[in-house]
């Protein structure tokens, strides 16, 4: 039905109301807070003052590039993973990374009160340690399809989960409570510094990936397939692999966990604008975008004068979501 309505409307039309409805959910975000920021100054027509120029330029517009920025990245590493391992619950954060990314940053935070400040150079160094066990383990049991990797990350997961929340059950319950509250994932500490260091990984990540859009179709139909198309699939495989676990794992040691996006955002993207590699990538890539920055937006806003994490607020849309399509399939 969705692709029935996108086609009764020109390629013009729909791009215009993509772009109409990214700087909707950009200004909007730009706007809410406790400093109001009217959309005049926005667009540069009335000038600003001091506050509101310290408070856009400092705090809400690097927050608004790495909203941006994560989504994209979570929702991108999503697409690769599920057509890479043709399996629709492939999710960016099931190779171990929030479990890594969360012992790092316990260590940093608990362990080593000194090296607090550099909590997400900790978190970065423990996600690509969760992917260097998980392709350890699956190397030495002679596992070479994807979907035994995954199981694999679930094994490591809850083996550093374990860890982590020994460490915690042994710390002050204040340095708990931040660790904790970074693990729910927050963009309030969101800076340029961290924008740099994502924005690189997410473009090569996305240039690579349009690069090799026909062997991506072609891993959709089957290894068979694919290899007589002379698509080199378990090589393939492995540099999908690692690309999706410094994209994630870059993000989450900057943002924290941020739970469903590289999940649901690519199944909401096949449902609108079908499942070519291209279109698959470039609409993952935009709705992962306008999504976690929308959700940035209303969980800033949902409470006064108080801010929930994130990736408490997209966790429970993506159950509700995937509650939606049970129902659906169950109907189908």
């Amino acid at each position: 039905m969705s692709k029935v309505l996108l086609a009764a409307f020109p390629l013009s039309l729909r791009l215009g109301l993509v772009i109409i409805l990214s700087l909707l959910v950009c200004f909007q975000a730009l706007n809410t807070g406790s400093v109001v920021i009217p959309f005049s100054a926005l667009l540069g027509v009335t000038p600003l003052d001091d506050m509101q120029s310290t408070v856009l330029w400092q705090l809400r517009f690097p927050r608004l590039l790495l909203a941006l920025l994560a989504g994209a990245g979570l929702a991108l590493c999503g697409a690769l993973l599920q057509n890479a391992s043709r399996n629709p619950l492939a999710d960016p954060y099931l190779f171990g990374i929030v479990s890594g990314a969360a012992l790092g940053a316990t260590i940093s935070t608990i362990v080593l009160p000194e090296w607090q400040l550099l909590t997400p150079l900790f978190a970065f160094v423990g996600a690509l340690l969760a992917v260097f066990l998980v392709l350890v383990i699956g190397a030495s049991s002679r596992w070479q399809r994807l979907e035994s990797l995954l199981l694999c990350g679930v094994a490591v997961s809850f083996m550093l989960s374990a860890i982590t929340t020994t460490l915690l059950y042994l710390s002050e319950p204040f340095a708990a409570n931040r660790v904790m509250f970074w693990l729910m994932g927050s963009l309030s500490q969101a800076s340029l510094t961290h924008v740099a260091l994502i924005s690189p990984l997410v473009f090569i990540t996305l240039l690579l990936g349009l690069l090799y859009r026909r062997q991506l179709d072609a891993l959709v139909l089957n290894d068979e397939s694919a290899r007589s198309l002379g698509v080199h699939v378990q090589p393939l495989r492995l540099v999908i692999l690692l690309l999706c676990a410094a994209v994630s794992a870059a993000i989450v040691a900057c943002c924290g966990g941020i739970a469903f996006v590289g999940l649901m955002i690519p199944h909401l993207v096949r449902s609108l604008f079908g499942l070519s590699s291209v279109a698959l990538l470039l609409g993952s890539v935009w709705l992962g975008a306008v999504f976690l920055a929308s959700v940035d937006t209303l969980s800033r806003s949902l409470l006064p004068d108080q801010e929930l994490p994130i990736g408490v607020v997209t966790s429970a849309i993506g159950s509700l979501f995937f509650l939606s399509m049970l129902f659906k399939y169950r109907r189908g």
